[in-house]
């Protein structure tokens, strides 16, 4: 992975008009449509000069488009939620601590698919430093009880998930784009990391199938929807005996992409 160098962003992101959380509150999409796409990052350069000629605008924090994630992923001693996805069970849920490093802010998440492909998020604030292991939070802990099928006990982390983030809004503040890029995986069960290199995952999120200049330009640059989970690609890298033989087209159409091996260490 050392002798990687990402592609910068800053040159294109430049030209494409700030938006600040405030003024996106009108567009949070907790109860959405997402539609996954799997690019790379010299796709994503025309991509991005394509959305400021459409008037999208980013999401600027702190005078930077580019934000830091880290997800850990939490599962059941059996992988219950992973094989859910796996099994191509309707619907489903997953379990996750998220922070947003740049503010230093955290939540415990609760997302849901239902059996119409759409996907709703639950969420509250926990402390930073619970992202590992919020056991000791009632209140947390109550809330996680209350909205989704599993209780703290039956969980443990499984898995985490580093990522840069870039988040657009179309002219109408009809949808949001989200790209996440440098996605790093590390598992806490086998030690294993791996590293998706100059891969791109984009997810379009809209409250319906409503019409999206994203989706043409998108098409324009001859990338389909993909479906395509950052959780079960991870699982099925980083742990060996996980039942994971429906995703591994999915890593196959990664590296092709890339045009090379994904990393495991």
């Amino acid at each position: 992975m050392a002798d990687f160098q990402h592609r910068s962003l800053a040159e294109p992101l430049a030209a494409i008009a700030p938006i600040t959380l405030a003024e996106m509150d009108a567009i949070k999409l907790m109860n959405r449509v997402d539609t996954k796409y799997l690019t790379d990052e010299a796709t994503l350069v025309q991509v991005l000069a394509d959305a400021a000629a459409a008037g999208y605008r980013a999401l600027e924090t702190d005078g930077e488009k580019l934000s830091a994630y880290n997800s850990v992923y939490y599962d059941t001693a059996g992988l219950r939620m992973f094989l859910d996805h796996h099994n191509r069970r309707l619907v489903r849920q997953k379990v996750r601590t998220r922070a947003y490093l740049g503010s230093g802010i955290a939540f415990l998440e609760i997302k849901r698919k239902n059996n119409k492909g759409r996907t709703n998020k639950k969420r509250t604030a926990i402390p930073l430093e619970q992202l590992m292991d919020f056991s000791g939070n009632s209140e947390a802990c109550d809330y996680l009880a209350r909205k989704s099928w599993f209780t703290a006990p039956e969980l443990s982390p499984v898995l985490e998930t580093r990522f840069t983030r870039i988040t657009l809004v179309n002219p109408a503040k009809t949808e949001r784009l989200t790209i996440d890029t440098c996605l790093q995986f590390k598992n806490f069960r086998t030690a294993r990391a791996a590293s998706l290199r100059d891969a791109v995952i984009i997810e379009l999120k809209q409250d319906g199938r409503t019409a999206s200049q994203m989706r043409g330009i998108l098409l324009d640059h001859r990338i389909k929807p993909a479906r395509v989970s950052k959780y079960c690609v991870a699982v099925t890298l980083t742990e060996p005996f996980a039942k994971s033989g429906r995703f591994k087209e999915k890593v196959r159409r990664i590296e092709k992409i890339i045009n090379h091996k994904i990393d495991i260490q």
